[in-house]
């Protein structure tokens, strides 16, 4: 989906200027790290609602400090911003940033709704703006190494992918257990299974069963079933109370192809790709690489294109956490 009006572009010669909408702490650990070692953008401001924070961080980052997200909003020298809010207000501070002239990049999830999701990237099609959702993971070449792997007939035909990414327990007052801003495992881990299995099988997948468990307030784990119309499967684990586990893996007809700490993988990290074949193990070692860093490169270049990435992934993603959701909820109305 690419923007047809050119006002909105950024020259390929010059920096993209960035303003960040909030002081989370995976804009500290992660973005705006990543930023710094990106020529292709320019830290500008940052903005929160508290003007002592706003100060700290940016004088961490070496930018401005905004007291208040239409503040920021309004500045002439910001291109693009960077959304990491609570998962409950992206709908509406995106939607802002766009109506003002901003090309957003937006922690995942993009919304906490797929009607929402449509409807902000149809907005900002329409308005000429680069809309991304910030799956890191996916800027990281171990994921094209993977699928040259399985289309070159690594593991045969392929029957099923599997992918699970849980974390241990969250402490007391993490967002991600708050119900009002939009926690919970399925909008916070699931998200990066989910993705991964839209991103090797397709748009076109199916729920064919889900099931939530959680404390009564927010779900703190879950699994899916997919499908996909000549039968491969894709099955999902997530949760926010288990041992860490990042992995993903193929199965088919004559292999299975693992490979560990796919999605929060740090820019240090050599991935690991094993093919058990005939009894036999190989194991590829892939290069180093910044995904983090990628994936801010990746969103510049898109602004300066003009043209939103990922659009449809990011409007099957949305389609399908609610069907898992239902599909969860219908399952507990049964037993």
């Amino acid at each position: 989906m690419c923007a047809p009006v050119e006002s909105w572009r950024v020259r390929m010669d010059v920096a993209v200027r960035l303003g960040v909408l909030g002081c989370a702490d995976v804009a500290a650990r992660r973005v705006l790290p990543a930023v710094a070692r990106c020529s292709e953008v320019r830290l500008v401001a940052v903005a929160s609602r508290d003007s002592a924070k706003a100060a700290d961080f940016a004088g961490r980052f070496g930018c401005a400090a905004v007291t208040g997200y239409d503040a920021l909003l309004a500045q002439d020298d910001v291109d693009a911003v960077y959304l990491p809010l609570p998962a409950a207000l992206h709908a509406r501070w995106v939607e802002r940033a766009l109506l003002a002239g901003k090309h957003v990049l937006a922690e995942k999830p993009l919304t906490t709704s797929a009607a929402d999701t449509e409807r902000l990237l149809g907005l900002a099609a329409r308005l000429g703006l680069v809309l991304v959702e910030n799956y890191m993971f996916l800027a990281h070449g171990r994921h094209a190494a993977v699928r040259r792997m399985v289309d070159d007939g690594a593991v045969g035909t392929p029957l099923a992918f599997g992918a699970t990414f849980t974390i241990p327990p969250r402490p007391p007052g993490d967002i991600r257990l708050d119900p009002a801003l939009g926690g919970g495992a399925l909008l916070d881990t699931g998200g990066y299974p989910l993705r991964a299995a839209l991103h090797f099988l397709g748009t076109g997948l199916s729920v064919a069963g889900a099931a939530l468990s959680g404390d009564g307030r927010v779900e703190l784990g879950g699994a899916a079933l997919l499908t996909r119309a000549d039968g491969v499967t894709a099955q999902l684990g997530f949760g926010l109370r288990h041992a860490y586990t990042s992995e993903y893996w193929f199965l088919g007809t004559e292999g299975r192809l693992t490979t560990e700490h796919v999605f929060t993988t740090p820019a240090d990290h050599r991935p690991v790709v094993r093919l058990d074949r005939g009894g036999r193990r190989e194991e590829r070692v892939l290069p180093v690489e910044d995904q983090y860093a990628g994936a801010v490169r990746r969103f510049a270049e898109a602004v300066r294109a003009g043209c939103s990435p990922n659009t449809a992934a990011t409007l099957a993603q949305a389609v399908v956490v609610d069907r898992i959701t239902r599909a969860a909820e219908a399952r507990t109305r049964h037993e």
